[in-house]
């Protein structure tokens, strides 16, 4: 078997080393064979993988001005690196005609890891005279390759973000249908479905996505794709943990107020952008347990550019004043809705007035819906509140009274104060009595 291969490759090397190019122009007193040339080779795939199978298509032009006949095509391997599928199948006389051509298709396996493998095509035409041509097949073990060029620093929870995937061919040959598809229960992904129809050798290609997050996710884009008719497949995971970015507007809140009337309560203060960009059309209101009413259940602020402020009010009725949430919609450059909630806790409140911070939460939503699991901004410094019923800082003071002593104050000891001054009297008559029933007596 071994001499076999040795006496073949011996032949083929002879072969391939007197294959010279022919010329109709040089050679039209030869006969009409020498009008017949290889004019094209296709290989499907243009490159292999290591033992991967395809064809080779060889086309035979005739430029000639007569019909020409060709028989025994066949295709010769110098080793056992390559297969000839089927090798009989064009064991037929084909006549190609003048200006026409004939293509003829070998199914082969290259077997074979990274490198160039020769075969030799030859074919006889009726006339007895042979016709060489050498053939290259490459072999390459690399992959398609696939990364995230294009994300922002910072996804926004229910605001869209620009994705781009990049797509990079390394090999020599051209990788066909491709198709990205993506599925993310936690996330909006447009499109779901991409194909690509061909990337040549070489290059990249970029394809973008917009990515919309509803919450901590990740996302898997599976790649398949194709190198003749074998499938291929890889993936790439994008983690996304949504956070504020670092040129957000962030609204702080200072300088509270609160005074009531009745049910209803009024709360004013002042907002500051804090943060690097502008906020547009912000609106301050109050959330669950408090309800807003009367003048101002909401307040419209309007747009609030990088380190300006502005003052507000918001009139509403709680039920209980040891939470009140604050709640401040705004909308960014891009159109997108934001909203922070600062929870205003009342449960330690003096007559002083004196205002601890509340707790601050962060959400993002293009409907206006106020998820959680964000950080919010900065909460800022809550001034003291003053002020009550008619202007007055004494029905202030009572009102925060009632929230830090629902048993009513010091009214609440009057019956253990007039038990005590009852015991002293007693205590006093007892002592005196030998005094007392002596004036008594003289009267």
């Amino acid at each position: 078997m071994k001499i076999k291969y040795l006496l073949t490759s011996c032949i083929l090397l002879v072969l391939m080393a007197s294959v010279v190019p022919v010329s109709a122009d040089t050679n039209q007193n030869q006969g009409g064979s020498s009008y017949v040339y290889v004019s094209s080779v296709t290989m499907d795939p243009e490159v292999f993988y290591p033992y991967e199978s395809g064809t080779v298509s060889i086309t035979l032009t005739n430029d000639g001005n007569t019909s020409v006949g060709v028989t025994h095509p066949n295709l010769l391997a110098a080793s056992n690196d390559i297969s000839i599928l089927k090798e009989d199948k064009w064991q037929t006389l084909s006549y190609i005609g003048s200006a026409n051509s004939i293509t003829y298709t070998f199914e082969v396996t290259v077997n074979g890891m990274d490198g160039k493998y020769y075969a030799l095509f030859s074919a006889e035409t009726k006339d007895g005279t042979n016709l060489h041509y050498p053939i290259t097949f490459e072999v390459d073990s690399e992959d398609l390759h696939a990364a995230i060029s294009k994300k922002p620093e910072t996804f926004t929870l229910d605001s869209e973000a620009s994705v781009n995937l990049s797509l990079i061919n390394p090999r020599d040959g051209a990788i066909k249908s491709i198709y990205i598809i993506t599925t993310d229960s936690g996330s909006d992904i447009t499109p779901s479905v991409t194909f690509i129809s061909e990337i040549p050798a070489n290059s990249v290609t970029e394809v973008p996505f917009t990515i919309t997050p509803h919450q901590a996710t990740n996302i898997t884009f599976n790649i398949s794709y194709q190198n003749g008719d074998v499938k291929r497949q890889l993936s790439i995971d994008m983690p996304i943990n949504p956070g504020n970015a670092k040129d957000a507007a962030v609204p702080t809140i200072n300088n509270l107020a609160l005074t009531s009337s009745g049910s209803t309560y009024d709360l004013t203060g002042d907002i500051t952008n804090t943060g690097v960009t502008d906020a547009n059309g912000v609106v301050v209101s109050v959330g669950l347990p408090a309800k807003g009413t009367g003048t101002y259940p909401e307040y419209a602020v309007g747009s609030l550019a990088s380190d300006d402020s502005s003052s507000f009010e918001v009139t509403f009725t709680c039920t209980d004043l040891s939470s009140v949430p604050l709640v401040i919609h705004w909308k960014d450059s891009a159109g997108t809705d934001y909203s922070v909630t600062k929870t205003l806790d009342l449960t330690t409140y003096s007559s002083s007035g004196s205002v601890p911070s509340g707790s601050t939460t962060r959400s993002s939503s293009s409907s206006g819906s106020m998820p959680t699991g964000m950080s919010g901004g900065p909460g800022g410094d809550m001034g003291g509140m003053s002020g009550g019923p008619g202007g007055s800082s004494s029905s202030s003071s009572s009102v925060l009274s009632s929230i830090t002593n629902p048993k009513g104050g010091i009214s609440s000891f009057y019956p253990v104060i007039g038990m005590f001054a009852l015991i002293i009297v007693g205590v006093v008559a007892y002592t005196k009595r030998k005094w007392i029933m002596s004036k008594i007596k003289k009267q």
